[in-house]
């Protein structure tokens, strides 16, 4: 083979989509290319390509403007130009050489027939890339319906391996020794020759009820009493399976074969952990604890939930709601237990949450931002009721893996546990003198939600609020300008711009450059519109098609915001099943190439609605 043509493959095959084209299917690919050397400033196609085609940038730069001659984008190296591939007729789109470009061109309608059998190669081309986060986000959404517990889940999960085994002629006292030093409440018994073949099993139950409570000698072997119908279940079955035989059969081991050899086994109390390990089980059982004492061992189980729901496919979305349900159930207990001891509260009051557990969008063990809203019936003489009650919560969730709030955003702050009518002070001054704390402060309370307690008193504040802040075009401008301090980590020919130094070098922050200017986004949109949804996905939904946001733009924002959120699930499940410190800084190289292409489609489409609200004000 050529050398030139050899290395036209190795990076064309380095390109997504093509990368998931078969090696003939890629030379076939190689073949239709038409090479072309396009001056600076000159206007694409160039006269030797269709209309109709492709462009791979291998050196140089393209720069894509949109129909009111507006910078969209630009192109550089590896990067696919599909503006020309795409159904819709964007006549007075143009794209335009940066500087001295080499491209690859090749005409679409011939691209189309060699990969007429890949679908997710056609999309790529004909879509944008709107289009194709969406198309990634639908997936995901369907994917996480189909996904049910331990329906799907298969029961590899679940068994531990290896299995203890005993022979078939070793006494029952040895085996009952066997099981107290091993800790295990089952041995499966084998043969006695090379083979070990599994003819039985022999359970705490046998001992109990064969051997100690009919008087048999201890020196028997203990085939005397196992079970020797063992039932067994094939390796790569589903989890559920395994725990409705189980069941029907009353028994609580459950050997795994595998081509007819002792694999694994499986316990119902492994099965049943692990159902009671989603949000409606833990909620009840931390509604029934009497102590912070039980709430810490609860709340153990909360990685374990954000790693199995993330195994299922749950989306992210779902994940946040259920871990922040959990996380108000713990404070709600937290709360009713400080009041057991400081007797009933002296006046009404509201225990708020901020942030992200507000938004419903809380991941396993997050700080804590939390308020309390006392009635403006408050006298002196009760603060220090108030001042137990924050303590004696915010110490529990701390025990409970929630950490304290670096900024102190937590009840124990006496700023932030004040009467009604000062949260009114509060917000109007906020509004109405929008210094840089004020628009920090308005960040994180604009976010609230009331936990416990009397909702009226949050849901004055936040009414007269609204009527502040919907119209109001000097302060939503000075709270834009504040939100788009935080830019997408997207360079300008599509490649990551990584933090340069520090622990986290070459790294992205998920949460801090893509999730949070979406969810400062949706924020503004709904001040703007009086909206009082919290969190973001139901903001935006809320908000599209008013004059704030097209509906196009709001399910664009959406679909970004489900992708981030799903790469940050997924990376912080990694680090928890590795038992390290879940945080959100990933690095590119740890996802594939596909991902990396959505993940700048995602970064692109914050871009645009930053750049449209700057417009704006």
């Amino acid at each position: 083979m050529d050398s030139e043509i050899a290395e036209i493959i190795a990076f064309i095959q380095g390109i997504p989509p093509f990368d998931q084209l078969p090696e003939d299917k890629i030379k076939l690919v190689v073949k239709l290319i038409n090479i072309c050397y396009i001056k600076q400033h000159q206007k694409l196609p160039p006269s030797q390509c269709e209309n109709n085609s492709l462009f791979i940038v291998r050196k140089g730069a393209l720069a894509y403007y949109d129909t009111e001659d507006e910078l969209v984008g630009k192109y550089g190296e590896g990067d696919i130009c599909t503006v020309f591939c795409q159904d819709n007729e964007q006549v007075e789109i143009s794209v335009i050489t940066e500087e001295d470009t080499l491209a690859y061109c090749i005409s679409y309608p011939q691209l189309h027939d060699v990969v007429f059998h890949y679908p997710a190669v056609i999309n790529f081309f004909q879509h944008s890339s709107e289009q194709r986060l969406n198309s990634k986000m639908s997936q995901v959404n369907e994917d996480a319906i189909l996904a049910s517990s331990l329906m799907n889940t298969d029961i590899s999960q679940f068994y531990h391996t290896p299995v203890a085994t005993i022979s078939q002629q070793t006494s029952i006292q040895q085996a009952a020794i066997d099981m107290t030093e091993l800790g295990f409440s089952c041995l499966v018994v084998t043969t006695n020759d090379t083979t070990r073949l599994p003819v039985g099993i022999v359970t705490d139950k046998d001992l109990r009820q064969r051997c100690i409570a009919k008087g048999l000698d201890f020196s028997l072997p203990v085939s005397d009493i196992m079970t020797k119908e063992m039932l067994t279940i094939e390796a790569g079955s589903r989890a559920y399976d395994a725990l409705m035989l189980m069941t029907a059969k009353r028994i609580h081991h459950l050997p795994v074969m595998e081509n007819n050899r002792l694999l694994a086994m499986v316990t119902i109390t492994d099965l049943m952990n692990h159902e009671s390990q989603n949000a409606v089980n833990l909620t009840h059982i931390i509604r029934k604890a009497t102590s912070v004492e039980e709430l810490i061992q609860v709340s153990a189980l909360l990685p374990k939930l954000q790693i199995r729901m993330a195994k299922l496919g749950t989306t992210a979305d779902h994940v946040g709601k259920s871990i922040s349900a959990i996380t108000s159930a713990f404070t709600i207990r937290l709360i009713e237990l400080a009041e057991k001891t400081l007797g009933s509260a002296p006046v009404s009051y509201a225990w708020l949450a901020a942030g992200s557990q507000a938004r419903e969008e809380q991941f396993a063990h997050s700080d804590q931002d939390n308020a309390l809203i006392i009635s403006d019936d408050v006298k002196p003489e009760h603060d220090q009721w108030f001042i137990e009650l924050a303590r004696f919560v915010s110490d529990g969730l701390a025990k409970c893996g929630f950490i304290y709030c670096p900024g102190d955003i937590m009840a124990t702050n006496k700023q932030w546990r004040q009467p009604q009518k000062v949260w009114h002070k509060y917000f109007a001054d906020w509004v109405d003198t929008p210094s840089p704390q004020a628009l920090l402060n308005s960040s994180v309370f604009f976010d609230l939600t009331t936990v416990h307690g009397d909702e009226s008193l949050l849901n004055d504040v936040r009414k007269r609020l609204l009527q502040k802040t919907k119209g109001n075009t000097l302060f939503l401008a000075h709270l834009s300008k504040n939100a788009l301090l935080n830019r997408p980590p997207l360079g300008f020919f599509r490649d990551f711009v990584l933090i340069k130094d520090g622990e986290n070098k070459r790294v992205l922050d998920l949460k801090h450059n893509g999730i949070a200017p979406i969810v400062d986004l949706a924020r503004i949109y709904a001040l703007s519109e009086g909206i009082q949804a919290t969190n973001t996905i139901e903001r935006l939904k809320q908000v599209a098609g008013t004059p704030a946001l097209t509906k196009a733009s709001a399910a664009n924002l959406i679909d970004a915001y489900e992708f981030l959120s799903l790469l940050r699930m997924e990376h912080q499940a990694k680090k928890l099943v590795a038992n390290i410190a879940p945080d959100n800084f990933l690095a590119p190289k740890d996802i594939s190439k596909l991902e990396r292409e959505h993940l700048k489609d995602a970064f692109k489409v914050i871009k645009t609605l930053q750049d449209a609200r700057q417009s704006s004000y």
